[in-house]
């Protein structure tokens, strides 16, 4: 058996940075893991730019950011493999990875880093009726055909789905030449940041139709056309509102679900509401010594945040490594509600926390004039107001030690919105 301090599951910007941090702390026995040919992750196809502007103070497209990385890991000699598939992870934190060169090796790691990103809401999980035509495709896929792989998807598009990729590749599609005659939402919100909205929409005059979805795909051998329809506030098709579109491609941007596969079978526990694991204040899971970060633990909407929360993850598992000792339960539970669909972490040990600690979330609907509110067992420790809050923008909240050290035998703090007294 292959023994590791540290085993980072994901080589994409989540897994680069943890390993970068870990590395940093003191830890020189890591190994990266990549399934795919090169490392990098997704960043490899998001030719697009607006990465960076956080982490590095300046505008980089996806593979630029990505590169900056992967030079890092480099000069800090971390080893890793591509081309290597984790097939299994169990309690006792043994992997099971294959490879061509390798074939099937069991690697047993102190502790585990899982950076495995996210994947895309396929079709069939959206139940919409028609034929199996060609022309369909999560937007994820178009945009690695396109970017990478140099195929023309479509020259006539409908986008079902305003999340980012969506929206970007609206943009990427018509500056390729292609038409893109409407995005149709299902939610009466978009699921993407506003700037997206405003340069990759607005800017093209492609309509986005909000409260509406696909009702009818047509065509045999190919996409002919596609159907809409508004929903009403049950989500489901209003009849009279059908509205059709010929069009030879239809792009679906419904969603993203973190990649947690391994993370069940080592038997770390779930949240409902993310799809990722429950974490405390160390990023750690339920797990002893097995951590998650990036988009496995929960979609982001910003690489820089990826990579802050990584760097976190990297710093913890070394710390974890070389204490070689559980920090147990972690006594303070993290609560969301009235508005706030879930905070991240779940748990935090007043006692080890840092100095600060960033608390992200999403909020369930778009909200005027509010305010997020924090409660330390049922009593307001601060408000802050918002003019806007939409479930396409992750909020953060910074927890202070010292404030959470003050409130003795501490049990709970939740975080809520509330309406704004005029």
């Amino acid at each position: 058996m292959i023994r590791h301090d540290i085993v980072v599951i994901g080589g994409g910007p989540a897994g680069l940075a943890a390993a970068a941090a870990a590395k940093k702390k003191g830890i020189d026995d890591i190994l990266i893991l990549e399934r795919d040919t090169l490392l990098g992750g997704i960043l490899n196809q998001c030719i697009h730019n607006g990465f960076g502007l956080h982490t590095f103070k300046e505008e980089l497209t996806g593979p630029e950011y990505a590169a900056r990385y992967i030079e890092q890991v480099k000069e800090l000699g971390i080893p890793y493999r591509t081309g290597s598939m984790v097939i299994d992870v169990n309690n006792k934190k043994e992997i099971t990875v294959i490879s061509r060169e390798e074939g099937l090796q069991i690697i047993q790691a102190k502790a585990i880093i899982l950076a495995m990103g996210c994947r895309e809401r396929p079709r069939g999980a959206l139940n919409i009726p028609g034929c199996r035509p060609a022309g369909i495709y999560t937007a994820g896929t178009a945009q690695r055909l396109m970017n990478i792989e140099g195929y023309m998807v479509g020259k006539e598009v409908v986008i079902l789905g305003s999340g980012d990729i969506g929206l970007i590749m609206a943009r990427r599609m018509m500056l390729e030449g292609a038409k893109v005659k409407v995005v149709a939402e299902l939610m009466p919100y978009s699921g993407g940041l506003k700037r997206n909205i405003v340069q990759c929409l607005d800017d093209y005059g492609i309509p986005l139709k909000l409260s509406h979805t696909v009702v009818n795909i047509e065509g045999k051998s190919r996409v002919t056309g596609i159907t809409l329809a508004e929903v009403g506030p049950d989500r489901k098709p209003i009849p009279g509102t059908e509205e059709h579109y010929s069009c030879d491609t239809l792009l679906l941007s419904c969603g993203l679900i973190p990649e947690n596969e391994l993370t069940k079978e080592l038997g770390a526990s779930i949240s409902p509401i993310t799809s990722g694991p429950v974490v405390n204040d160390r990023l750690e899971t339920d797990q002893p010594g097995v951590f998650a970060c990036g988009n496995v633990l929960h979609v982001h909407d910003l690489v820089d945040y990826v990579s802050e929360e990584a760097a976190l993850a990297g710093g913890y598992a070394a710390d974890f490594v070389k204490t070689e000792k559980d920090a147990g339960k972690a006594p303070v539970a993290l609560k969301a509600e009235n508005g706030v669909r879930y905070t991240v972490p779940q748990y935090l040990d007043p006692e080890a926390m840092a100095d600060k600690l960033t608390v992200r979330f999403r909020v369930a609907d778009i909200y005027k004039n509010r305010s997020i509110c924090v409660y330390f067992d049922g009593k307001l420790v601060s408000r802050t107001k918002k003019r806007v809050l939409a479930p396409g923008e992750m909020e953060q909240v910074v927890l202070k030690k010292e404030e959470v050290l003050v409130s003795a035998g501490l049990k709970e703090i939740t975080i809520r919105t509330e309406v704004e007294e005029s």
